[in-house]
C-alpha cells in the first residue's frame, strides 16, 4: 500500500497553461503524458521547446480525450487510466485475445478491471538491433582488483576468460557480438559453479554483469544437451524459469536471453502483467525453453495449464532479496510447491542480488540445497565505487528548488530522479515540464504501454529526465545514465544501494545526489556513513554528526543490514561460542493471504 502524504495548497493544483485554468492534481498523469507525447507540450497553440510542433495540427494522429474513463474525442479513443491512444495504434479485439480471467463473470474483480488489450510492438530481428550495447567504461579493468569471497564446501576454481568456459561456437560468437571482451568477477566464479550443478547465492555490486553470469552457463548446458523448443504444443515444459520482481527488469533479462540465444535452438519467452494474456499464451505455444516472468503472471500461466514444470532444471531468482521478502515470499513458496515442480534436491536453484540482509540469507536456505555456495563480490551490500555520492542537506519544502538548480547544470545528460510515492512522481515530472525540462515518469499505476513509452523516451534522449518510484530502482540497465537524484531517500539502505546502482555501470563513472532531510531521514544516517566509508568516499561532517547523535546502536543495526559474508559463518561462530543459532524464518499463515 502506497504511503499517503499531505500536499500543500501549492502542490494540490498544477497550472495547465494550454487550458488557461488550474488543473486538479488528479490529472497530472495526463499532463506528464502530454509532455512526452509527439506533438504535445505546454504552451497552447504556440511552438514549444519540447517538440517544436503546433499543438492544434495533430500531426502525429494524437488528440486529447475527455477526462474520465471511457470518454471519447473525435476520432480517437481515450485510454484507461490517463493514457492516450493514437489512431494508428494496434488494438487487439476481445474476440481474439480476451483474457478469460478478466472477463469471467464469476470473477468478482472482472466487472471493475479493464480488459488488458495491450500488445508490445514486435521486437527487431536484425542483428545490429539485437546486439546493440554500450561501451565498457574506463574503470572496467578495475574489476580485476575486486575482492571475491567464495564460501561453502568444495568451492570451484574461477575461469579467467570466456575461452576457458568452453562455450559452443554459436554462443561464443554471440558473446563477442555483445561486446564482452572478458568476464567480470561474478561471471568468472558463477559460470563454473553453475556448470558444476551447484546451487548458488551470489551477491555482487550493481552493474557487475550478474545477468550474463547465470544466462551463459544455462544456455550452454541446454545447447550441449540438444534441447529444442516444440512449436504449437499447448503445454510447454521449459528447462529454466527466471523470476524477477518488476516488469521492466524481467523484460530486460528476456532481451539478454534472446540476444545470447540468437541463432540457436533455444527459445526464451517472457510473461508479465499489463500485457494481453492471450498474446503471451500464443508466444508460449510457439515453444519455450526459458521462461522469464514476474511472479503473478507466471503463476497464472502455470495454473492455466500452459506451462508444465516436470522438465525444469534451473530456477533463477534475480533480485533475490526482494523476491524473498514479505511481499513476494508467499508467491515464491507457492511456485516451488506447484504440481510437477522438482524438489530442490532435483533442480538447480540460483539466487542473485546486490544486497542480502542476514535474515533473507537464512530464509533463502529454504529454497537451496544444503551445500550451496555463497559468492560475495566487491563491496557486498554496498555501493559501487564508480558512483560519486553527494549529499545535500535540505528541508522538505526546499527540495524542488534544489532539484531544479541541479538539473539546470546537467544539460541533456540522462538523469533518474527517485521519489517515494506514485503521486509525487507525476507531480515532480509535471513541475519539471513546466520549467521547460523534458521529463517523463514511471510508476506502478501507469499502463504498461505508458511505462514502456516512458523508458523508450528516456533511453533515446527524447526525455532525458525520468522521475521514478522504486519500480525502476532494481536491475534496470539503461545506457549512459550519468546522474541519479534521490529527491526522497528510501526507507531502507538496501533500496538506496539499488537506486544509485542505475549509474556507474560496467566500469562507467556515475554521480548520485541525495537530498537529506534531517527531520525525515535521520534513521538512515548511520547506514549512509557506512556506505560512504566502504566506498572510500568523503562523509559530510553534518551527516556523521547526525549518525553519532543516534548512538552506537544505530551503527550496529546499519552493519547488520549488509551481507558482507555468508550468514552460515556467523551461525557456525555462534555455535562454537555456545550461542543459539538463529532459526530460518517461516512464513506466517497471514503471509499467504
Amino acid at each position: 500500500m502506497e504511503e499517503e502524504e499531505e500536499l500543500s495548497e501549492e502542490e494540490a493544483e498544477v497550472s495547465c497553461f494550454q487550458m488557461g485554468k488550474v488543473c486538479p492534481l488528479k490529472n497530472v498523469a495526463e499532463l506528464v503524458l502530454m509532455c512526452a507525447q509527439p506533438g504535445r507540450g505546454f504552451g497552447g497553440n504556440s511552438q514549444t521547446q519540447f517538440n517544436g510542433e503546433n499543438y492544434s495540427t495533430q500531426e502525429n494522429d494524437f488528440s486529447r480525450g475527455r477526462r474520465g474513463r471511457g470518454g471519447h474525442s473525435e476520432g480517437h479513443d481515450r485510454g484507461f487510466g490517463g493514457g492516450y491512444r493514437g489512431k494508428n495504434e494496434e488494438i487487439f479485439t476481445q474476440a481474439t485475445t480476451e483474457d478469460p480471467k478478466e472477463s469471467d463473470p464469476s470473477n468478482p474483480d472482472s466487472s471493475i478491471r479493464p480488459k488488458v488489450t495491450y500488445v508490445p510492438p514486435a521486437l527487431p530481428e536484425d542483428e545490429d538491433s539485437v546486439f546493440a550495447h554500450y561501451q565498457q567504461g574506463i574503470n572496467f579493468d578495475k574489476y580485476d582488483d575486486i575482492i571475491v569471497d567464495l564460501s561453502g564446501t568444495n568451492p570451484l576454481p574461477a575461469i579467467l576468460s570466456f575461452a576457458e568456459a568452453a562455450l559452443c561456437e554459436s554462443l561464443q560468437k554471440n558473446v563477442t557480438k555483445s561486446g564482452y571482451s572478458k568476464p567480470t568477477p561474478v561471471q568468472k566464479h558463477a559460470i563454473p559453479i553453475i556448470f558444476a550443478g551447484r546451487d548458488l547465492m551470489a551477491c555482487a555490486q550493481t552493474g557487475s554483469g550478474k545477468t550474463a553470469a547465470f544466462l551463459l552457463p544455462i544456455l550452454q548446458q541446454l545447447m550441449a544437451d540438444g534441447v529444442a523448443a516444440s512449436s504449437f504444443v499447448e503445454l510447454q515444459e521449459p528447462e529454466a524459469i527466471i523470476v524477477a520482481p518488476t516488469r521492466e527488469l524481467i523484460n530486460q533479462i528476456f532481451l539478454e536471453a534472446r540476444k545470447f540465444a540468437y541463432g540457436t535452438c533455444v527459445r526464451p519467452v517472457v510473461v508479465y502483467g499489463g500485457v494481453n494474456t492471450g498474446f503471451q499464451l500464443r508466444e508460449i505455444s510457439k515453444g519455450c525453453n526459458i521462461v522469464c516472468g514476474t511472479p503473478g503472471r507466471l503463476l497464472d500461466v502455470i495454473q492455466r495449464g500452459r506451462i508444465g514444470l516436470t522438465k525444469l532444471r534451473y530456477l533463477v531468482l534475480d533480485e533475490a532479496d526482494r523476491m524473498l521478502d514479505m511481499g513476494f515470499e508467499p508467491d515464491m513458496r507457492r511456485l516451488v510447491s506447484m504440481p510437477g515442480m522438482p524438489p530442490k534436491e532435483n533442480r538447480q536453484t540460483l539466487l542473485f542480488s546486490a544486497t542480502y540482509p542476514q535474515d533473507i540469507q537464512r530464509l533463502a536456505a529454504d529454497f537451496l540445497k544444503t551445500d550451496y555456495l555463497f559468492l560475495a563480490v566487491g563491496i557486498v551490500g554496498g555501493a559501487c565505487s564508480d558512483v560519486e555520492q553527494t549529499f545535500v542537506q535540505v528541508t522538505k519544502f526546499s527540495k524542488r528548488e534544489q532539484l531544479l538548480d541541479f538539473l539546470k547544470t546537467t544539460g541533456n545528460e540522462r538523469t533518474m530522479v527517485f521519489v517515494e510515492t506514485k503521486r509525487q512522481a507525476d507531480f515532480i515530472a509535471t513541475f519539471l515540464c513546466q520549467e521547460e525540462l523534458p521529463t517523463t515518469s514511471i510508476h506502478g499505476d501507469r499502463e504498461q504501454r505508458e511505462r514502456e513509452q516512458a523508458l523508450a523516451d528516456f533511453k533515446t534522449g527524447k526525455c532525458p529526465i525520468l522521475v521514478a518510484t522504486s519500480v525502476a530502482a532494481r536491475g534496470l540497465d539503461i545506457p549512459e545514465v550519468q546522474h541519479v537524484v534521490n529527491f526522497d531517500l528510501p526507507k531502507n539502505i538496501d533500496e538506496y544501494v539499488h537506486r544509485i546502482g542505475r549509474t556507474g555501470r560496467c566500469g562507467n563513472i556515475g554521480r548520485a545526489v541525495s537530498f537529506y532531510d534531517p527531520e525525515g531521514d535521520s534513521q538512515l544516517a548511520a547506514a549512509l556513513v557506512t556506505i560512504l566509508s566502504k566506498a572510500q568516499q568523503e562523509v559530510p561532517p553534518w551527516l556523521e554528526e547526525s549518525a553519532f547523535s543516534r548512538g552506537a546502536t544505530a551503527f550496529s543495526q546499519a552493519n547488520k543490514s549488509f551481507a558482507s559474508s555468508d550468514s552460515r559463518k556467523s551461525q557456525q561462530a555462534g555455535c562454537e561460542r555456545g550461542q543459539p543459532v538463529p532459526q530460518v524464518a517461516v512464513a506466517d499463515d497471514d503471509d499467504w493471504e
